[in-house]
């Protein structure tokens, strides 16, 4: 008889982690002089840290949560999408469809050691901006991670 296995352990961003983020995010948010909503999820895409600045559009709150829990939920960054599914139509028309999934860049995985913990979202600027703010943040983990 083959052995069961009753569970597993998987590693996730911790709270500290996801409000030092945050704070990242919200430094270089200031320094580009616009208005974001910063949305940090754990790996199975659950709300773990969140901060809309003071005058982010009202949309862009739930738009940065769909990015970071696109991007624990594949982890994969949402900018990377668009590239895969442009030539394949059935494929493009399908998963744009699917509830929560962003296929433009603001959304990236959070990863330590090659293990996707949590995923990152921004949205207030264009999404080129949006990508600047979260790479913002996902620095002050790789700095962590050399000094550690």
């Amino acid at each position: 008889m083959t052995e069961l296995t009753y569970s597993f352990q998987q590693n996730t961003v911790t709270l500290d982690l996801a409000k030092k983020m945050l704070e990242k995010a919200e430094e270089k948010g200031k320094e580009l002089g616009m208005k974001f909503a910063i949305s940090i999820v754990d790996k199975a895409g659950n709300l773990k840290a969140f901060s809309a600045m003071d005058g982010a559009p009202v949309l862009a709150l739930e738009i940065a949560q769909n990015k970071a829990f696109s991007a624990a939920a594949y982890n994969r960054a949402t900018h990377e999408w668009y590239d895969r599914l442009k030539d394949d139509p059935p494929l493009m028309e399908g998963l744009v469809h699917t509830n929560r999934l962003v296929i433009f860049g603001g959304g990236y995985p959070i990863q330590l050691n090659g293990e996707c913990i949590g995923g990152i979202g921004v949205s207030g600027g264009h999404y080129t901006h949006d990508m600047q703010v979260c790479e913002a943040a996902l620095e002050l983990l790789a700095e962590t991670v050399k000094e550690a």
